[in-house]
């Protein structure tokens, strides 16, 4: 299997390169320039990987929620290389990705609260299940202030992402409730790549014309990050 994933939802701008089981990533985090360092890193991964773009079974990307400009950089980049060399293209959840990063640093764990800073004092959040077949979203993904995030009961949960390192008040909240708390995660390609590995076994894969950023809030107009 070989699959290209790329995200630039947040300051992280970071590509990662499925070859058979051999994995070769990218990862640097920017305050700006996003769309400068993408394609060279993409070409580099490939280079590395010894492949053609054309030889991919598919692209994935963060689809968001997340940064207006770097959401819509990460799905116009991908539409675009997957029209050019007719291949298909997996959206893949930025807050998944975060929920899946922190599943791989504790994995007992059997529900995950994964939250991005949203800017505009919002945060991005949803819920989701530790499964067999990998995370299943609990319910929608949410913005809004971080007081309105509702927390899993039980224990054995986690939290995740820098919208916890943004508001002291919600991490304090999820240490209360009992979760472990990782308060510096961004969403990351690798685990992009990971969460679209069995949709792309499965045959889960779009026509580029569906790569379409998700950003969950109405009011886009945010400080870009890219």
């Amino acid at each position: 299997m070989k699959i290209l994933a790329l995200d630039t939802a947040t300051e992280a701008c970071s590509v990662s390169l499925l070859v058979d089981d051999r994995a070769i990533d990218r990862y640097v985090e920017l305050e700006r320039g996003h769309g400068e360092r993408l394609l060279p890193m993409i070409d580099e991964v490939l280079a590395e990987g010894g492949i053609a773009l054309g030889a991919l079974d598919a692209i994935a990307f963060g689809r968001g929620p997340g940064g207006f400009t770097g959401v819509r950089l990460a799905a116009s980049v991908a539409q675009g290389l997957a029209f050019g060399a007719e291949l298909g293209v997996v959206p893949v959840s930025d807050l998944a990705a975060v929920a899946q990063h922190a599943l791989k640093l504790a994995p007992y764990a059997d529900r995950i609260l994964a939250v991005n800073d949203a800017r505009m004092r919002e945060v991005y959040f949803a819920t989701f299940v530790a499964a067999a077949g990998g995370l299943v979203p609990e319910g929608p993904e949410h913005v809004g202030p971080a007081e309105s995030v509702s927390l899993p009961e039980g224990a054995g949960w986690l939290a995740a992402g820098r919208g916890l390192a943004a508001y002291s008040e919600l991490d304090a909240r999820c240490r209360q409730a009992g979760a472990r708390v990782f308060p510096q995660l961004f969403p990351r390609a690798i685990e992009v790549l990971e969460l679209a590995r069995p949709l792309v076994a499965a045959g889960q894969i779009l026509d580029p014309a569906l790569a379409l950023p998700v950003y969950v809030r109405d009011n886009v107009a945010e400080a870009p990050t890219s």
